[in-house]
């Protein structure tokens, strides 16, 4: 790819990818921004998701690196579980390639329904951590939970971060502990689906680096607000975050 961009195009993708990685590096919610710039830019849809996973994968290392400096990530309660996001990721990138992934939106749609409504509902949910370990069973269906979610997120993408957040308020974390743990795993949903799609041969790199450069300063700075603002602040964006995903893609599906 040339790199003779007009100004104007380079313009609107440092603008549009801070602004993305602002609210991404928080609750996710940034291919909503990020996917329509990369459409506006002339990419196929297939190449805009696979360049999209490059930029987001530096937002998401960005943010992951924030949190877990401000001690808001525990690494080492979570390493163990990066596995099943990085290749659950690997898999829905490459299945994408032989099955039409909006079969995958109806439910997409019930499930940021299910996490909005529960979430205003709960008011009280995610301000402090109950977190404890939990018996077999359930961290079977957890560890199920976020390898679909990591499958989801190289298939189809948005609301991943809401998803992942939901998963880990679902036992016992607040909202800052949440969207910390939930960046990680969403980072290496990233690398998983960007690796693939690499091979692939999708990634507009001349874009996506531009757009990669904007999100690391935009994750910066989101990481860094919603830390020093607290959960009540990062559980109100959450919900804004997820009724607007739910009604954008509700939108263009029934449209």
């Amino acid at each position: 790819m040339p790199f003779d961009l007009d100004i104007s195009l380079i313009i609107i993708l440092i603008f549009f990818g801070f602004l993305a990685a602002f609210v991404d590096s928080v609750v996710g919610g940034g291919g909503l921004i990020m996917l329509p710039a990369l459409l506006f830019t002339g990419l196929s849809p297939a190449s805009a998701v696979a360049t999209n996973k490059l930029a987001g994968t530096l937002g998401s290392m960005t943010s992951t690196i924030t949190f877990y400096r401000s001690g808001k990530l525990d690494i080492k309660s979570v390493y163990k579980w990066f596995p099943l996001s990085f290749f659950g990721s690997m898999l829905g990138a490459w299945t994408v390639h032989l099955i039409n992934p909006e079969i995958l939106k109806p439910l997409m749609l019930v499930m940021l329904a299910t996490v909005a409504v529960y979430t205003i509902f709960k008011k009280d949910w995610g301000h402090l951590s109950t977190y404890k370990s939990l018996s077999p069973k359930k961290l079977l269906i957890f560890l199920c939970v976020l390898f679909i979610i990591g499958f989801y997120d190289g298939f189809l993408g948005p609301g991943t971060g809401s998803f992942l957040i939901f998963a880990f308020l679902i036992v016992g974390f607040d909202f800052l502990k949440a969207a910390g743990n939930a960046k990680f795993l969403n980072f290496g949903s990233n690398i998983g689906g960007l690796l693939m799609f690499m091979s692939l041969g999708q990634v507009n790199y001349t874009y996506g680096l531009i757009m990669g450069v904007a999100q690391i300063a935009g994750a910066i700075c989101g990481s860094k607000y919603a830390i020093k603002r607290g959960s009540g602040y990062v559980r109100i964006l959450f919900i804004i975050v997820t009724i607007t995903l739910l009604a954008k893609n509700a939108y263009d599906f029934l449209k």
